[in-house]
């Protein structure tokens, strides 16, 4: 048997985001050239250069968007603060276990910096590397996307080094009562006097349809998510809708929408609503821009008083007590820190490659 690694090197996979308004097109450019989140029909010779006319076509209106809310994405200072919290409790949690492995985390942005290769070139001392998805439902447009680019990056370099991944952890009960405090926190700023006329709206990143349609778990993952977490709520009696936001161009995607929904609640006179942004763990255009503002100034047209939207993780202890967790658990059942036993509770599916 191998002797457990002495370093170990984790990435964290996030989508990432343009940090200045100069970066929005090279941003889109990347975004919708990915074959994996936008299909398209001819390869990489009509990819590309639909790619580069679709980021021409948008940046000015998306350039508008990054102004409204500080004129750029706050995704990469959330991971970054994110990955540092993770290795300092990981580590922490190591040695309390009585391993000696050294623990070192590295952000691996899929479309913006840093990439999976400056991730890489950061972990390059490591024995071992572990993955480590922030979105706690997969898809291929996203966790799959981000293996299959560090797969390739590997292949380049000739990276042989073991590694495991945790691709998913959307039925972690830590994750669901993570989810349930800030639900309900945010529950009880609702005004007592139409807090019964009240709707929870769990508001997810839309998909192509055709690659639901193609068997992506993406929307059942959601779904068993708000399942859980409304279980974990129990006696919060308040209706609850699921909808997705963010569709782009003429194709056919996951609904209802979002803002769909906020028209027909506010028609039925619903008075109050708290939104749930459940793909997220961090701040960025999609709950800054869309659901803050462009979502909130809808709804308070259409005569919902008050529009509340859940607390994204940020640097939260919440979510670097899931992350730690899941962690701890795949290093253990890989048999790189303290024994091989694995939590029956862990929640978090795995993927390993040897």
């Amino acid at each position: 048997m191998n002797a457990p690694p002495a370093r170990i090197g984790l990435l964290l996979f996030q989508l990432g985001g343009p940090d200045r308004l100069d970066q929005v097109e090279p941003f889109l450019r990347r975004l919708f050239s990915d074959p994996d989140l936008l299909p398209v029909p001819g390869g990489p010779w009509i990819q590309g250069p639909l790619a580069r006319l679709i980021a021409r076509a948008r940046s000015a209106k998306v350039r508008g968007y990054y102004s409204r809310i500080g004129g750029g994405s706050p995704l990469r200072q959330w991971t970054e603060r994110q990955a540092a919290l993770l290795a300092a409790e990981l580590e922490r949690r190591v040695a309390a276990a009585g391993s000696s492995a050294a623990i070192q985390v590295a952000v691996a942005m899929r479309y913006a910096p840093p990439f999976t290769e400056d991730a890489l070139d950061h972990l390059r001392a490591a024995d071992s590397l572990l993955a480590l998805t922030l979105f706690p439902q997969y898809s291929i447009a996203t966790t799959g996307s981000s293996l299959k680019e560090l797969a390739r990056v590997r292949r380049e370099r000739r990276d042989e080094r073991p590694l495991v991944a945790i691709d998913r952890w959307f039925d972690a009960p830590d994750y669901w009562a993570a989810l349930a405090a800030r639900i309900r926190a945010a529950v009880a700023q609702l005004p007592a006097a139409f807090r019964a006329e009240s709707l929870i709206l769990w508001s997810a990143h839309g998909l192509p349809q055709r690659i639901v349609d193609r068997g992506d778990p993406y929307v059942s993952e959601i779904e068993a998510t708000v399942a859980g977490t409304m279980a974990a709520l129990g006696d919060l009696e308040l209706p609850h809708r699921l909808s997705f936001q963010s569709r782009t161009g003429p194709i056919r995607w996951t609904g209802p929408a979002t803002e769909e929904v906020i028209r027909e609640e506010a028609a039925q006179g619903r008075r109050g609503m708290v939104v749930v942004p459940v793909s997220f763990v961090s701040d960025h255009i999609e709950t800054l821009y869309e659901i803050d503002l462009l979502y909130g100034e809808e709804a308070r047209r259409l005569g919902i008083q008050s529009f509340i939207r859940v607390d994204s993780f940020n640097d939260g202890a919440d979510l670097t007590a899931v992350l730690a967790r899941l962690a701890e658990e795949r290093l253990r059942s890989a048999g790189w820190v303290g024994s091989a036993e694995t939590s029956a509770t862990t929640g978090a599916k795995t993927s390993a490659e040897r």
